[in-house]
């Protein structure tokens, strides 16, 4: 009868205060986990090459499926709030990324990160209400009245953070440095490791993909949007052998090629002398950078 009493006790307080069988707590869990599946393909298709962001993305990964499973397992409610808070501060994170930029990484507009970011506010709200439903058992336990500004609370918030969603979507930040702006961009070579590379006129590595032909670009869609192309208004700069030239894109823009190859940036490169890019097998191919041979 003691130890009896010691459980009653304890679970009045520290103990089991949100039922294990939630719906709102088993939604909450599985949207933790198809975000944090989202993010796991995010960092093996390309992230992990990033710095910082990819270890983050990585913890991210981790501490969704550790969530993920805490939650239904244990039952608690803070197991529950700590997934709605982690739920939200993953968004925040995705939204700085893309309005902002974070480390020196600018985030870009996809499908999968519109996807992700919806996901995460749907498991914001199922886990707060999941936490909600256990404080509100605890009142029921010490016969406290329910209170229901916290549920308006919950619900603003969800609507806030899906409406700072659409607006940073609809409005994300300029393209990241390694899309070459207007004007005659002059390629450069420039020694990185042992071996004299080709860079655009901002020092950022090119590179080159592996389906792709001296006539035609494989790389379109999300795909492009990592590894944005360099417009045709590329010349070689002093010292750069090979042939510059140009092929014709979907849609009509001209991308600028070397010696029959397309050439490309990577936006996990952030500054001169990086080539986090090279030897990656992403979006259907391998990608490699550009060495060339300096004249004189």
């Amino acid at each position: 009868m003691a130890s009896l009493r010691v459980v009653r006790v304890m679970g009045s307080t520290w103990g089991t205060s949100l039922p294990r069988r939630s719906a709102s707590g088993i939604a909450g869990a599985a949207l933790l986990t198809a975000s944090g599946a989202i993010h796991l393909d995010l960092y093996l298709t390309g992230y992990r090459s990033i710095p910082v962001i990819g270890w983050l993305f990585l913890l991210q990964v981790i501490a969704a499926f550790v969530l993920a499973v805490a939650i239904p397992v244990t039952g608690h409610r803070l197991a529950a709030a700590a997934g709605a808070a982690f739920a939200l501060g993953t968004l925040g994170g995705y939204l700085l990324s893309l309005k902002v930029g974070l480390f020196g990484f600018t985030e870009v507009r996809t499908t999968a990160g519109i996807a992700a970011g919806v996901i995460d506010v749907a498991a914001f709200a199922a886990l707060a209400t999941a936490t909600l439903t256990g404080l509100e058992l605890a009142r029921q336990r010490r016969r406290i009245p329910p209170a229901t500004a916290t549920a308006t609370a919950t619900a603003t918030v969800a609507v806030v953070a899906l409406a700072l969603l659409g607006a940073a979507v609809a409005t994300p930040k300029a393209a990241p440095a390694a899309s070459v702006t207007a004007g005659s961009q002059m390629l450069k070579a420039r020694q990185i490791g042992d071996v004299n590379l080709l860079t655009n006129a901002r020092g950022l590595t090119l590179y080159s993909f592996a389906p792709d032909s001296p006539a035609t670009s494989a790389c379109y869609g999300s795909c492009a949007a990592y590894w944005p192309p360099v417009p045709g208004n590329a010349s070689a700069g002093p010292g750069v052998t090979g042939t510059i030239s140009t092929i014709k894109r979907t849609g009509g823009s001209t991308q600028a090629t070397y010696d029959g190859h397309p050439l490309y940036t990577y936006i996990g490169d952030s500054a001169p002398g990086q080539d986090s890019g090279n030897n990656l097998d992403l979006n259907g191919g391998l990608w490699r950078d550009v060495p060339v041979t300096a004249a004189g």
